[in-house]
């Protein structure tokens, strides 16, 4: 294991940044969720489907009940996935902390980020695996779905890829004022259109990939930040480390199931707009607010086991309970 990630250090240290890997890495996909069950359960579909199958699934859970716990342990049992659980009590939001953990927890070098609320593409994970390249990070972008369509998506519909047809969407309740192209795009286009976009290469929680080596340099997202631009901000830092963005826009596709958003607060996202113009005018690569602030205590108590979902006990294990 020593040799192998002295390896994959010296390659990501030495190799040409024009080109993207040429060897099959392992990837450790971080999908963020907080009581959502439904949704998660076709994100784990989707999941199950994936053209690269080599990859850790973990769970950032910032504090659900033990209905997710359940789904879980099903999906890892039923679909075959390599599903890690981990949570932390449920004190508000606190979204940047358990996705900290969740990167410390990752056992591999490339780390990609998604939300329990977006259904990733069959070739998703693909597009990001042959995509990555060291010195840089990825980031994409969600197809949004309205509410009657998210409602409709079966598993079917997922596993054969039809909720990702532009005609399928309108069927079953996209409005006609939708737009299709970064949902309809070829591959040869898809790589054209990145190229070309006026779209800002921002870092999208929902859709994005990076080096665990990077994310560690700048110290993971700034645990001070609420709802409302915290991945962008990560994306500055990241930058001013040195590390350059790149589109995967228009080929790293995901559909976005919609719901409330009961913890949107204007007054957080114009507080998180001003940390990161201050974060990119004073060339601010690092937070001591993010990885560094969790101790191995906690770090330990945040992967919870898997259990049968017969199991009517809580999920919550004796050491979890201390997870903070």
């Amino acid at each position: 294991m020593v040799a192998e990630y002295y390896c994959l250090q010296c390659l990501y240290n030495t190799r040409n940044e024009s080109q993207p890997l040429s060897i099959t890495l392992k990837l450790s996909v971080i999908a963020s969720t907080y009581n959502s069950t439904e949704w998660l359960q076709k994100v784990l579909w989707g999941f199950a489907a994936q053209t690269h199958q080599d990859f850790e699934l973990l769970i950032a859970d910032d504090g659900s009940d033990k209905e997710t716990a359940g789904l879980l342990a099903a999906a890892s049992r039923d679909l075959g996935l390599e599903i890690r659980h981990i949570w932390q009590r449920d004190e508000g939001f606190r979204k940047c902390r358990i996705l900290n953990k969740a990167i410390l927890k990752a056992q591999s070098d490339y780390i990609v980020f998604t939300d329990g609320d977006c259904i990733p593409r069959a070739d998703f994970l693909e597009v990001h695996h042959n995509t990555a390249k060291p010195g840089y990070y990825l980031s994409g972008s969600y197809y949004k779905l309205p509410m009657v369509t998210s409602h409709a998506i079966s598993h079917d519909d997922i596993q054969w890829g039809r909720c990702f047809d532009f005609l399928w969407l309108r069927q079953n309740g996209l409005p006609p004022t939708a737009k299709r192209m970064k949902i309809s795009t070829g591959r040869t286009l898809a790589k054209l259109f990145n190229r070309i976009t006026p779209t800002a290469c921002n870092l999208k929680g929902s859709n994005a990939s990076a080096w665990k080596k990077d994310l560690l340099t700048v110290g993971g997202f700034d645990e001070r930040l609420q709802w409302g631009g915290l991945d962008r901000e990560l994306g500055v830092r990241l930058k001013n480390a040195g590390i350059k963005p790149k589109h995967v826009r228009y080929d790293a596709i995901c559909v976005h199931l919609d719901h409330a958003r009961g913890y949107a607060d204007p007054a957080n996202v114009a507080a998180n707009k001003a940390h990161r113009i201050k974060v990119q005018r004073e060339k601010i690569s690092y937070t001591e607010y993010g990885t560094e602030a969790i101790s191995d205590n906690q770090l330990a108590a945040a992967e919870l086991q898997l259990q049968d979902p017969a199991d009517t006990s809580s999920p919550v294990s004796s050491n979890a309970q201390a997870s903070s």
